[in-house]
């Protein structure tokens, strides 16, 4: 008797994952190779996998519409222009601030990017392999959607271009002032030229306007569709990406981020702080600061206020006067700013609170010095590991002596996406599970539910997932780590990378104590599975301001309280 084998067919999750699988070696083959083009046979592999992954922060890609907010997502995050250049080079930082060259920042991400001439646009890559493959992921979008454009205004049975099209090419390149009336007549033109609808249009167009320039969206998407139709009639106009032997050297040995730690443990010594208590807190540049000193520095508007609108006010863009004073009150009461100047793009604050009145905080006065807190701005995926490896490191003092540096804790809070409830939520880890790999780091976390019992946001308790790349995610992959066994809470991009940093400083290679305390929590700023909740659907708005501000005021008194 012979018995059929039977083949079970690989679900949506485990197709998904092998694609996320393939983008990342074909990635790194790329890399090594040194250049690409990435609408040609060796961008193949990216395109294809990115097309099957459909990730949901890129929407309908390669559909027959053109995906609207995803080019919006994409966009604030690269430099203005690029969508005009056919050559781009990502280099480390090889010397070009200190050229003519202006500089050019990403509306929602920190890195240095240049406009070399018209064709070709250089972009800085200081925090590792995890930006590297955020700028491809974003390219390989931007490059199908600029297909699906060319598409849409090539007839091919004509063998010439859309009316439409031609109309936006006379308003592009004779950079033509128009009328409200004639803004109106180029959405329209727009609308049948993308295959959205006029709304839709509208809305991507006001995104995009500026001041100086209200019809950026037209030309952004003018040039994406003249190159991709450029590279249709001529193989020798496809678009390139390159990378500089100085990248290509320096990823993965922590150039940056040793000159980034070094720079931070010279200021603590020069000021007499690494005998002291030392508390690493991983958060923006604004909720400890504001929390210690916006009450003494704005008594007018805490007065008769709670603290939660203060921090509302302080975080409104037309108060920047309100921000000035805070920041001066902090910089003579304690707080030293050690702007970056490595190229991690990671600014820190070293709050000594020995100069700060804790009358109003419940403090164990048993603490035989007061804490020195060092607060470091975000880092990005991998470069979380770099920096906090570095930082945990001995200062190499002149004399060739070592001081083990004394942290106390380390505090991590940040944004990320939750699976099982709602933006402005917050979320307590158990554990870190790294995407691709069998690394999870179960840690024990100061931080509980029971800590947040007075706040009315919900908090959910779990493990959390630290992904490639929050670009890449789909529902399908999510929603099998939310519902498997692992019963993932959330998704965030650097929880692993730090765990791992703290795990081997102080369990493996001695520099810092076995005792240190570690505290997790994030705040939801958007939920993958739900339709309409995806970063691509827009920011948090104040949402993130009660969730920022609680978190922040709980792992101060943590550390006040020595809990």
């Amino acid at each position: 008797m012979t018995h059929k084998i039977q083949i079970k067919k690989r679900t949506r999750s485990q197709e998904s994952s092998n694609s996320i699988e393939r983008l990342y070696i074909a990635m790194r083959h790329l890399f090594s190779r040194g250049y690409y083009k990435p609408m040609g046979v060796s961008g193949e592999t990216l395109r294809n996998s990115l097309l099957l992954l459909r990730p949901e922060i890129y929407g309908s890609i390669g559909g027959d519409q053109v995906e609207l907010k995803g080019l919006v997502y994409v966009l604030d995050r690269l430099p203005e222009g690029i969508e005009e250049c056919t050559f781009i080079n990502l280099t480390a930082d090889e010397g070009y601030r200190d050229s003519s060259f202006k500089v050019i920042i990403p509306k929602k991400r920190r890195r240095n990017c240049y406009r070399i001439d018209p064709h070709q646009m250089s972009i800085e890559v200081t925090r590792g392999r995890s930006e590297i493959y955020d700028i491809l992921t974003h390219l390989t979008f931007l490059y199908i959607e600029s297909h699906t454009i060319r598409q849409r205004v090539w007839l091919h049975k004509d063998n010439k271009m859309l009316h439409e099209w031609q109309l936006l090419e006379e308003i592009v390149l004779h950079n033509k002032k128009l009328t409200s009336q004639e803004r109106e007549v180029l959405l329209v033109h727009l609308s049948s030229i993308l295959g959205r609808s006029y709304i839709e249009v509208k809305e991507a167009h006001e995104n995009f306007a500026e001041e100086e320039n209200p019809d950026r969206f037209a030309q952004v998407v003018y040039w994406l569709g003249k190159l991709a139709i450029e590279e249709m009639l001529d193989e020798g106009q496809k678009r390139t990406i390159k990378f500089s032997l100085d990248l290509r050297d320096s990823i993965g040995h922590h150039i940056y981020g040793d000159i980034w730690a070094t720079t931070i443990k010279k200021v603590l010594f020069e000021n007499n702080l690494l005998e002291r208590p030392i508390h690493i807190i991983s958060a923006n540049m604004h909720s400890v600061m504001n929390t210690l000193y916006a009450r003494f520095a704005l008594p007018k508007q805490a007065k008769s206020k709670d603290s939660l609108h203060l921090y509302h006010l302080l975080s409104d863009d037309s108060n920047e006067d309100l921000r000035k004073l805070v920041k001066e009150h902090a910089a003579n009461n304690g707080l030293i700013y050690v702007k970056d100047t490595s190229g991690t793009n990671i600014n820190v604050q070293i709050i000594d609170t020995e100069k700060i009145d804790l009358k109003d905080w419940e403090f164990d006065e048993t603490q035989k010095h007061k804490p020195v807190l060092v607060v470091m701005d975000y880092a990005f995926g991998e470069q979380a590991y770099e920096t906090m490896d570095e930082l945990l490191k001995p200062y190499h003092k002149n004399d060739g002596s070592r001081v083990l540096m004394p942290i106390q804790s380390v505090s991590i809070m940040g944004k990320a996406g939750i699976l099982d409830g709602d933006k402005g939520d917050i979320m307590i880890p158990t554990a870190h599970i790294f995407e691709g790999t069998a690394d999870n780091y179960p840690f024990k976390n100061q931080l509980r539910r029971r800590d947040f019992a007075d706040s009315d946001i919900p908090v959910i308790k779990g493990a959390m997932i630290s992904v490639l790349g929050t670009s890449l995610q789909n529902k399908d992959i999510l929603q099998f780590f939310h519902d498997s066994t692992w019963r993932v809470i959330g998704l965030e991009m650097e929880g692993a990378h730090y765990q791992k940093a703290i795990q081997s400083a102080s369990r493996i290679r001695g520099n810092i104590s076995k005792g240190v305390k570690v505290r997790y929590a994030y705040y939801a700023s958007d939920n993958p599975l739900k339709t309409g909740s995806t970063l691509a659907s827009g920011g948090l708005g104040t949402t993130g301001v009660k969730p920022t501000y609680t978190i922040t005021q709980k792992i101060l008194e943590q550390i006040f309280t020595q809990k």
